[in-house]
């Protein structure tokens, strides 16, 4: 049965990369996520480690792009090319583990909401309404600080204010799945509680929550970037978001200083974009209607 239960699972994953390789923006995004992905693990052994030293700097403060360093400098005379892959690492990091934390909220909350109904179903979404209603990154800002400045302070701030919308998505995808007649009879052979939502409704609300995770993760990365530019991020480790606040404060914009501005901002903003696409492409993938119509 394992055996078997595995070269299934192998089939539909080389079925889905089939499906997927026929969205060419898909694969255009996921090219880019695997090479900034790759940059951002091998930055020690490209940059080392003392490129986000201040006080050894190898340039001086604030010189353009130039043969030794292709970016330019930051106002301490460090490398803003070595900042940018490790700043990747952080706002990588950051972006996938908000994304996984405010997507595991939100199906926990969707499937016992669809699963049990009544007075808890309707708490549940009313929680989920007001979170709906307040403004998520107002409330990560307050929760950035009143807490700690820590890089886990964000990701829990970013986690813990962005699930409604999977929440939602998860409760109805539940409610269709708990109307279709092999729960009936999962139910009636005596499948608990348990059994119905762990063996029959989550392996089918995987698909939603996989797409609503890539999705997710574009939106955490933006997040982060926010309040790192809004100083609450950790001041002891790089960003994308920080070297922005420190171009800021630095008065890059006024000064001219273009390259100090233009790197962390464009590779956000190609980060978020790639994101999105491999999560578009990962819908129309997973939902029939959505491939048809492409």
């Amino acid at each position: 049965m394992t055996s078997l239960t595995w070269t299934r699972r192998r089939a539909s994953v080389a079925r889905f990369w089939r499906r997927y390789r026929r969205r060419r923006a898909g694969l255009y995004g996921l090219g880019a996520l695997v090479l900034i992905a790759l940059a951002a693990l091998a930055a020690p052994l490209l940059v080392g480690g003392d490129v986000q030293s201040v006080t050894h700097a190898p340039g001086t403060a604030l010189e353009p792009p130039s043969r030794e360093f292709p970016l330019g400098t930051d106002q301490f005379g460090r490398s803003l090319s070595g900042l940018l892959l490790w700043g990747a690492r952080v706002s990588l990091a950051v972006g996938l583990l908000a994304a996984a934390l405010s997507v595991a909220i939100g199906t926990l909350i969707g499937v016992l909401a669809g699963h049990y109904g009544g007075w808890f179903a309707t708490v549940a979404m009313r929680v989920t309404d007001w979170f709906l209603v307040m403004p998520s990154l107002v409330l990560a800002i307050v929760l950035a600080t009143v807490m700690s400045r820590s890089m886990w302070t964000v990701i829990l701030a970013i986690g813990i204010t962005s699930w409604p919308t999977t929440a939602r998505l998860v409760r109805a995808q539940t409610i269709a799945v708990e109307s279709r007649p092999y729960i009936e009879r999962a139910k009636a052979l005596g499948g608990g509680h348990r059994h119905v939502m762990t063996r029959h409704v989550l392996p089918n609300v995987m698909p939603l929550v996989l797409s609503q995770t890539t999705l997710c993760i574009s939106t955490a990365i933006l997040t982060e970037a926010t309040l790192a530019f809004l100083g609450l991020g950790d001041p002891t480790v790089v960003s994308w978001g920080g070297m922005l606040q420190d171009a800021r404060e630095t008065g890059a914009v006024s000064s001219g200083h273009w390259w100090y501005l233009a790197p962390p901002g464009i590779a956000i903003a190609v980060v978020a974009l790639a994101f999105t696409l491999c999560g578009r492409a990962v819908e129309s993938v997973l939902n029939p209607r959505l491939g048809a119509g492409r």
